[in-house]
């Protein structure tokens, strides 16, 4: 494999918050102090932080260190470079805050202040306490009252997180494996917390710097941060044609489906709502959530297309935007929509509760009537195979948890420009991309894409990729196999590329193969004392599950209940072990994207992945790397420059 240089970090998860133009920016300015005075101190950082764009019109030299002389009483400490980087962490990218530098050096409790929306607050208590109180384990402690703290309080043991990414997306985590003690210690919590961000990932949540300590202290901003896309992710849920193939309906003549198909479920919802608008006589245009929504007039329209029989000329006639919204709100409820927000709400736009209130409008009443034909029809055309339709959800899961600054949202289609496959080769192999012959999207010009992805080709051969008669246009025209193919093989390379980095900690940074990683894994069961061992990715008694089981129990004794594990002998068994698995995998801290259908059914790609994420936490952990859960890095720069921008360095602590 070819390597290419970029600035690395001994902690992974400390590497993965930044790109490779932000680390060679503050890497930069690290350098610049040390070099002027020969070591870097908590006094430097306020000289360095005032020229930082972002807090320029906000905070003056003096004002930081004011703020960090309260959190420390040696200005003259020396700190080192990932010192430096998580202070840059912990600086809100807006200039509206900085953080102590306790939190900087020592990552203790941050001391600034977060405002919270109080109406999301008790909107998502509200959700919690209707979807979660008859939890055989959370009844004893619901409903909350959302006038007080219970909320963030009881988020503290890692349960309530897990149970409600449940909810969102059934069976995501086995329950099985969720430490429910009325007392846990620390460890136990942690777990939880670790478990809960990385199904949070899987499911496809956004974790921006969120860590384990910060949901152990509850930090609300966080919190609700997280809450927040759990529960849009839960209501989006039907807002797309494979769950609801009505929806068909919504593409016009001179679209096609595939268009329809490839939208955002928030974009799919705001084309629904404009359909329906359209119909009532309703000229305005809904572009989103919040300014254009704020009169009510819309929804007055929309509720009068939808229930007619349930309509009043009222809420059209009536003056008031606050009055107007209220009736909004009433006529909803007759449709028995939840009431995830207040006339307020809508009238001072509330992105994230409007949202909800129209996704919930949706789900009681779409109003769709797409003939059963047109139903068939699609079905036909958009049918994957469930090989194929699992691994774009693997791959699109994986790609998002990267921190690229682009949403992908079909890989199918949104990789077939380039775009997003240079972004992820940035990332998993920094300085590889030469952004000066990459074009970014839109692109009209269709030689634009070609050339994209023609780099996109000479990157993977560099990489020494199978990639024999391969060109740019194979991506471009989206051809499945081939995409699944490459993608497959970056994810590989990205996975055997941070088990070499670690062996080069501690002198053995020779490359990793397949075989090494099975005869770890082998090695590893055989001396816990079991017996059972892997002959291969495709050893096909791998899909018992104990093999699995064994290994994680040989690399955390305590991870594993053996009581609730199974034989493996009927296929019931096979599900539940590989259900286990992959949630104690995730409470250990592997960030995996795999189905219990890829254990069952011995999927070598997502096998090797599985074994290599064990191996991985397992060696970090030898090397002092503890438990960390990964998050994506924020804030990368729109445009992709030699240096970034001093606002682009600054990461955000909020999403």
């Amino acid at each position: 494999m070819s390597s290419f240089e970029g600035v690395l970090v001994s902690d992974p998860w400390l590497q993965s918050q930044f790109t490779q133009v932000q680390l060679r920016t503050l890497k930069s300015k690290y350098v610049s102090v040390r070099t002027q005075y020969g070591r870097v101190t908590v006094g430097d950082m306020p000289a360095v932080f005032s020229k930082l764009k972002a807090f320029i019109d906000v905070f003056s030299e003096n004002d930081i260190s004011a703020m960090l002389q309260e959190s420390t009483s040696n200005m003259d400490e020396e700190i080192d470079f990932e010192s430096f980087l998580r202070a840059s962490i912990k600086s809100k990218s807006s200039g509206k805050k900085l953080a102590g530098s306790s939190s900087f050096l020592k990552a203790s409790t941050t001391t600034f202040h977060h405002n919270i929306n109080e109406s999301e607050k008790k909107s998502y208590v509200q959700h919690i306490n209707k979807h979660l109180g008859e939890d055989k384990f959370l009844k004893d402690y619901l409903p909350i009252d959302p006038s007080t703290n219970a909320l963030f309080d009881l988020v503290k043991d890692g349960v309530l997180l897990c149970k409600l990414i449940n909810v969102a997306v059934p069976n995501t985590i086995d329950e099985r494996a969720i430490n429910t003690k009325k007392a846990p210690n620390p460890w136990e919590r942690n777990e939880n917390h670790t478990l809960c961000l990385n199904s949070a990932k899987a499911i496809g949540c956004t974790v921006v710097n969120i860590g384990t300590q910060d949901l152990v202290e509850a930090r609300p901003h966080l919190v609700l941060g997280l809450i927040s896309q759990i529960v849009k992710i839960q209501l989006l849920a039907d807002v797309n044609l494979k769950n609801t193939p009505e929806l068909v309906e919504l593409v016009d003549e001179n679209e096609e489906v595939e268009e329809l198909r490839n939208l955002a479920p928030e974009k799919v919802l705001l084309k629904w709502m404009n359909f329906h608008l359209k119909k009532a006589g309703y000229t305005k245009q809904v572009t989103n959530f919040s300014s254009d929504v704020k009169d009510g007039e819309a929804y007055a329209y929309l509720l009068t297309a939808l229930a007619p029989e349930l309509s009043t000329p009222d809420a059209l006639q009536v003056m008031d935007p606050t009055e107007r919204a209220n009736m909004v709100i009433e006529q909803a409820e007759k449709l028995e929509c939840n009431k995830y927000l207040t006339p307020t709400d809508i009238v001072e736009g509330s992105a994230n509760l409007n949202l909800a209130f129209v996704a919930e409008i949706f789900q009681h009443r779409n109003g769709l009537n797409a003939t059963e034909t047109s139903k068939v029809s699609y079905a036909e055309m958009m049918e994957d195979d469930d090989q194929t339709s699992r691994e774009e959800r693997c791959f699109r899961l994986w790609i998002n948890s990267l921190g690229i600054p682009t949403h992908c949202n079909n890989v199918f289609e949104d990789v077939r420009n380039g775009w997003i496959i240079l972004e992820v080769l940035d990332k998993v192999s920094p300085g590889s991309v030469n952004w000066k012959l990459a074009t970014k999207p839109p692109i009209k010009m269709p030689f634009r894409k070609v050339e994209n992805c023609n780099q996109v080709i000479q990157i993977g051969r560099d990489m020494h990729f199978s990639l024999v008669n391969v060109a740019g246009n194979d991506i471009v025209q989206g051809n499945k196999k081939l995409i699944i193919a490459y993608l497959w093989q970056l994810m590989r390379f990205s996975m055997l590329q941070l088990l070499r980095n670690l062996r080069s900690h501690s002198s053995e940074g020779k490359e990793i193969t397949d075989t090494d990683i099975i005869q770890w894994a082998n090695d590893k069961v055989k001396k816990s004392g079991k017996t059972s061992q892997m002959e291969s990715f495709k050893d096909k008694n791998l899909a018992t599950g104990v093999f699995f089981l064994e290994l994680l129990s040989a690399v955390e004794p305590r991870v594993v209940n053996w009581e609730v594990c199974r034989a493996g002998e009927t296929d019931e068994d096979k599900k539940m072990n590989a259900t286990y698995i992959i949630s104690v995998a995730r409470k250990l801290g592997c960030s995996i994207f795999l189905l219990p259908e890829d254990i069952m059914e011995v999927n070598q790609k997502m096998i090797l992945i599985l074994t290599a994420s064990i191996m991985y936490w397992s060696l970090q952990r030898k090397h002092g790397g503890g438990h960390h859960t990964y998050t994506p890095p924020v804030n990368a720069p729109e445009d992709h420059a030699e240096e970034a921008d001093d606002e682009d360095v600054a990461a955000d602590a909020t999403e």
